[in-house]
């Protein structure tokens, strides 16, 4: 297995998240921590189990804040999504989970953009508010401006808000404009 560690910092608000990505033949596993002092402060933990074509095939959430503890989990079903273990008819359809508080999962739809310039995906998500942990469905559109830079435009929960976005080899974001940006290690 492949282990990468990558850090990001809030740019927005303080915050902080280290992600760690385990790549084996059968399977990408996912561990992050968000700490956060958006939203009264909290810390959220998530992990992410994707097929090795990095498309996800369950999610947890896990929460600790002013108001308690609390825990979400989605898991792909045949056409859409169960959260915690109720099917979801709403996420129908839904490519993938969205995390608000990581720019990790921004990298599964960008590894499905085409290469060339222009290219452009739309897809449906199922979109986690990560101070609130709500699910609900949403629309974004991700637009290749170069090999590795595109434009994110969100066209459903926050209609309007577009940022650039900056990727590595991977399509791990390196900068998210007016959110997030990747911390260097040693």
């Amino acid at each position: 297995m492949a282990k990468t560690v990558l850090f990001w910092r809030r740019i927005d608000v303080e915050g902080f998240e280290r992600l760690e990505i385990e790549t084996g033949p059968d399977a990408v596993s996912v561990a992050g921590t968000v700490l956060c002092v958006d939203a009264g402060g909290f810390r959220l933990d998530h992990r992410w189990t994707l097929s090795p074509d990095w498309r996800a095939l369950a999610v947890e959430f896990e929460q600790w804040s002013h108001a308690g503890h609390r825990s979400v989990r989605l898991e792909r079903s045949r056409t859409g999504w169960k959260v915690d273990g109720s099917v979801r008819p709403d996420l129908d359809g839904a490519d993938e989970p969205d995390l608000s508080v990581t720019p990790f999962c921004n990298t599964l739809p960008i590894r499905r953009v085409p290469q060339a310039p222009g290219a452009s995906l739309s897809l449906d998500t199922a979109y986690i508010d990560g101070a609130a942990l709500t699910v609900v469905r949403s629309r974004q559109r991700y637009d290749r401006q170069g090999p590795r830079r595109l434009r994110y435009v969100d066209l459903g929960t926050a209609e309007g808000f577009e940022a650039d976005l900056m990727v590595d080899e991977s399509g791990l974001v390196v900068s998210y404009q007016h959110l997030f940006e990747r911390v260097a290690t040693g």
